[in-house]
């Protein structure tokens, strides 16, 4: 009888429950920073490639969805 109220008492325990929260709660957070860091990530790619291009090439590069399309300067 003493094992059954031992683990009757330990089922009603709700002393890590509020730790769990919390725990899961941060799990959360950092996936979402993590998805949101991989999409801005691709976006800086894009800049800092066209800003290369721009300075090294003496020509403008804009990137707008797929395509990218360049304009010389001084012509």
């Amino acid at each position: 009888m003493k094992l059954f109220n031992a683990v009757a008492h330990f089922a009603k325990d709700e002393d890590g429950a509020v730790t769990v929260d919390w725990v899961v709660l941060t799990a959360a957070l950092v996936g979402l920073g993590i998805a949101v860091l991989s999409t801005v990530a691709t976006g800086v790619d894009n800049v800092n490639d066209d800003l290369t291009a721009s300075f090294t090439s003496g020509q403008t590069f804009s990137s707008q969805g797929d395509t990218v399309t360049s304009t010389t300067i001084g012509d």
